[in-house]
């Protein structure tokens, strides 16, 4: 009996706990439930672009090229926009694609969409440059990056040098700041300056590598570029001394083809890589006019507008 009462009183209670929570007449609130976060979907800023480490063109006109990107993505590799090879990268992220077939003479530009398991392409920021000879010969194999020098990756480049110190390319970035790259003693310090002002040093890495964004104020003009190499106690081990002719803001971002004068060019080495025949030379001779005094006087950093090649070649 004192078990059954005392089960009343405890039904009682709960009974009585439910009407002040709940009062008559009201309904009790739902259930909250938690809701779990929507999925968030990819976007191609969420990946690393794929890269290239590695693009070279053999004896026999075999491509290889390597490189990395997010792992377990679908890479194409681009001609000119237009898709021509595909390689799937391993779980490390390293991808490689050969191409049989030789490329056909003349110059193209090579880029990366890596397409993630998501589903998400991912473009390249990189872009290789590949000039194959009309001629035969080894092509030349330039990789370039947004405000970054251009490297050459294979083939011949007229150079400015002594010994192991050399100017190879000269490039704008999109601000407009000069930058310029070459090869060095590895472990010195390159440093470089205009009409005996200095733009600035750079480190020579293990691979022999320099490279120097001038972000000092350069107004457009001629000047005397001087390049030198410093050993570990700051003494001059070699030295480049060249004209350069820094472009204007304007002639750095008008459209259309154009080309950067590189060391050791000529107005013939550029007609030749472009047109295949240094001596259509005259096509860019004429459509330069007004910045080229003299056609065997022509400075690094000097920026040509080039012609289509189909136009008469004034021969």
């Amino acid at each position: 009996m004192r078990v059954v009462i005392s089960a009343i009183i405890i039904l009682a209670a709960i009974a009585a706990a439910v009407f002040f929570l709940y009062p008559r007449g009201g309904d009790a609130p739902a259930p909250q439930l938690s809701e779990a976060p929507a999925e968030q979907q990819a976007e191609p800023g969420d990946y690393p672009p794929p890269t290239f480490d590695i693009v070279r063109v053999d004896a026999n006109g075999v491509t290889v090229a390597a490189g990395r990107a997010e792992p377990g993505s679908v890479i194409s590799l681009l001609r000119d926009g237009e898709t021509i090879a595909e390689a799937r990268a391993d779980q490390n992220g390293e991808w490689v694609l050969t191409l049989t077939e030789p490329l056909q003479p003349g110059s193209a530009e090579l880029s990366l969409v890596a397409t993630t398991p998501e589903g998400v392409a991912v473009q390249s920021e990189q872009t290789v440059v590949i000039s194959v000879p009309e001629a035969g010969g080894a092509p030349l194999i330039v990789l370039g990056e947004p405000g970054e020098a251009s490297r050459v990756l294979q083939g011949p480049l007229s150079q400015a040098g002594a010994g192991e110190l050399h100017l190879q390319t000269v490039d704008y970035g999109a601000g407009g700041q000069v930058i310029f790259a070459g090869q060095a003693e590895p472990g010195t310090t390159v440093r470089v300056l205009a009409n005996e002002a200095e733009l600035g040093t750079a480190e020579v890495n293990e691979n022999g590598q320099w490279s120097l964004s001038a972000d000092v104020s350069l107004p457009p003009g001629v000047y005397d570029l001087q390049i030198e190499q410093l050993d570990a106690d700051g003494n001059v081990t070699a030295i480049i001394v060249l004209p350069f002719e820094r472009a204007s803001q304007e002639d750095i971002n008008r459209s259309g083809d154009r080309v950067v004068v590189q060391p050791g060019n000529s107005l013939w080495r550029i007609a030749r890589d472009v047109y295949g025949e240094g001596l259509r030379y005259t096509v860019i001779y004429d459509a330069n006019a007004q910045q080229i005094r003299d056609p065997d006087l022509i400075y690094p950093g000097q920026v040509f507008d080039v012609p289509e090649g189909d136009e008469d070649s004034g021969e």
